[in-house]
């Protein structure tokens, strides 16, 4: 039994649940779930990042304290997680004061590295990050994510010396010590670590109060960046105790936008604490609506919570860790997932377990259960984290056992009371389900667990679909 410690990153709890966030934790979901087949034994961090110039700014709109603010925030994100079928471990909050002291005393361990200096340049609230020129040119003053301009700031604060670890990282992610995937995503990594400026990780108390105090210095408040990636190890209870049990990560989910942070920051971070590099940084893309980002000014933001309400979780994860790329940008809409829920989910699967079921039980067939295996190719993609090729691979296999359905006409096997002919068709069409159904069971856990209490000692024929169509 291999120890596996799974991350996903700590969302801002300036908003609500959306798409991106869901992705995170589907995808680390499946990995979890996926290992404990296997026999692994599982940590599974989740959490929310409660500091930052955003959600001061946000809860004095609303005109409430910041800490009621990320209180009723970090419950929605964990209601979330909940709606979503997902199974963390841990569950940690930045706002917590265990966290905040961890952090601190992280900053002390950094301290060689560390060092004051006046900053002039330009600054993105939104990302949470100072913004090079090159890139102010590049993006003419705005934006891209935001669409809105840049500030331009001139203040003192502390640096995190990430050139004095460039070495080392560029090393880490060229041999693959610290695999980052996709491969073309590895290759923008190390273009940007050639240009990455020293990091600032603080920001006067003048402009930044909602944040934890920086060490010996009470008017500095530590910057976003390092309170939120020292997350992942703070929740192991580092540095109080020794987390060599868990650590490294054995995977970390990150969204693409925030890949050169976990790629380069947080590894330096890592260096210096003398901890070992997370073995797997797997960035997945955006999902688009028509063809677009999805913004609240299109007015094309696709709300999760209203899929999961109306579908379920197990519709949800079918189409987000089927038909989203695990590492590509993919595209939802209404439409498009309406027809993969009736015309796939509905009909392929769910149709697949009442025609097997209804013709059991009613021809009194008894079912002689195997032991379901994984077979080597579904393990290939599985271990190599594609899982919506995994999901397709498997699919493959559900559409084939409706044509041999078709093709072996079990119920002229009952008409012509051909009992031994048909006894062993329903068998090997149901264990065929069942080995399908027990390799899903990372993706939809809820409605692969009912095909198995269905198909168990005696058949119960369900009462209703399990996915009834629209």
């Amino acid at each position: 039994m291999t120890k596996r410690y799974i991350t996903t990153a700590i969302p801002y709890v300036n908003g609500l649940p959306h798409i991106g966030h869901a992705v995170d934790y589907c995808l680390a979901d499946v990995y979890a779930r996926y290992h404990k087949l296997l026999g692994d034994e599982v940590r599974f961090q989740a959490g929310t990042d409660e500091h930052g110039g955003k959600i001061f700014q946000k809860a004095k709109e609303l005109n409430i304290p910041v800490q009621e603010y990320v209180d009723q925030n970090a419950e929605k994100f964990r209601d979330f997680i909940k709606a979503l079928d997902v199974e963390c471990t841990d569950y940690i909050r930045t706002s917590d004061n265990e966290h905040v002291r961890r952090v601190q005393e992280i900053w002390l361990k950094l301290k060689d590295h560390i060092y004051l200096e006046k900053y002039s340049g330009w600054y993105c609230t939104g990302c949470e990050r100072y913004i090079t020129q090159k890139e102010y040119d590049e993006n003419k003053g705005i934006c891209p994510d935001h669409q809105k301009a840049y500030e331009k700031l001139e203040e003192e604060n502390y640096y995190f010396r990430i050139s004095d670890f460039k070495d080392e990282i560029r090393e880490a992610i060229s041999s693959g010590e610290m695999l980052i995937l996709p491969d073309f995503r590895k290759k923008e990594i190390l273009k940007l670590l050639d240009e990455s400026p020293d990091v600032s990780i603080s920001r006067p108390k003048s402009q930044l109060t909602w944040g934890i105090t920086v060490p010996d210095d009470s008017d500095q408040t530590m910057y976003v960046w390092l309170d939120a990636l020292s997350n992942y190890i703070t929740v192991l209870g580092y540095p109080d105790k020794d987390i060599s049990e868990w650590w490294p990560a054995s995977a970390q989910f990150v969204g693409k936008d925030i890949l050169r942070f976990h790629a380069i920051i947080w590894p330096a971070i890592l260096l210096e604490l003398g901890l070992p590099l997370p073995k797997v940084i797997v960035s997945h893309g955006f999902v688009l609506s028509n063809g677009q980002k999805m913004s609240k000014s299109i007015g094309n933001v696709v709300n999760p919570v209203e899929v999961i309400d109306r579908y379920g979780a197990d519709a949800f994860r079918y189409y987000f860790l089927r038909h989203v790329d695990t590492f590509a940008d993919s595209d939802f809409t209404w439409d498009k997932f309406i027809n993969a829920y009736n015309n796939e989910l509905a009909n392929d699967f769910g149709n697949l377990v009442q025609r097997l079921a209804t013709l059991a039980v009613k021809n009194n067939i008894i079912i002689l259960p195997r032991e379901h295996e994984l077979d080597q190719e579904y393990k290939n993609l599985m271990d190599g984290f594609k899982y919506s090729e995994a999901f397709e691979y498997i699919w493959e296999k559900i559409q084939n056992l409706n044509k041999k359905i078709d093709e072996e006409k079990p119920w002229i096997l009952a008409k012509n009371k051909e009992t031994v002919k048909l006894e062993e068709c329903l068998n090997n069409l149901i264990n065929g389900l069942l080995d399908c159904s027990y390799a899903l069971s990372p993706f939809m856990p809820t409605a692969t667990n009912k095909v198995s209490k269905i198909f168990s000692d005696k058949i119960n024929l369900p009462k209703s679909p399990l996915f009834p169509k629209e």
